[in-house]
């Protein structure tokens, strides 16, 4: 079974973060990713890298993620 922290850590394999919070229940999961890397792209974009970083994990394990993607600055000032 998928936990939180597995998520986490493929979150974490494949792209730098800042801060990452993963909850969820083996199946539907909720990410509050920080990065850096998501300066100047779109929510789609932000969402592609995160998907990229969990690969095939993706496809096969993990039937439902959504996520709160955000720089630095915006976590910083709330949102």
């Amino acid at each position: 079974m998928v936990t939180p922290e597995s998520v986490k850590s493929g979150i974490e394999a494949g792209l730098a973060c800042e801060h990452l919070e993963v909850v969820g229940d083996g199946q539907h999961f909720q990410a509050l990713v920080v990065s850096a890397q998501f300066a100047g792209k779109s929510r789609v974009q932000r969402h592609q890298l995160v998907y990229r970083a969990l690969g095939d994990r993706m496809r096969e394990e993990i039937h439902a993620l959504s996520m709160q993607t955000l720089t630095p600055e915006e976590w910083k000032s709330g949102g």
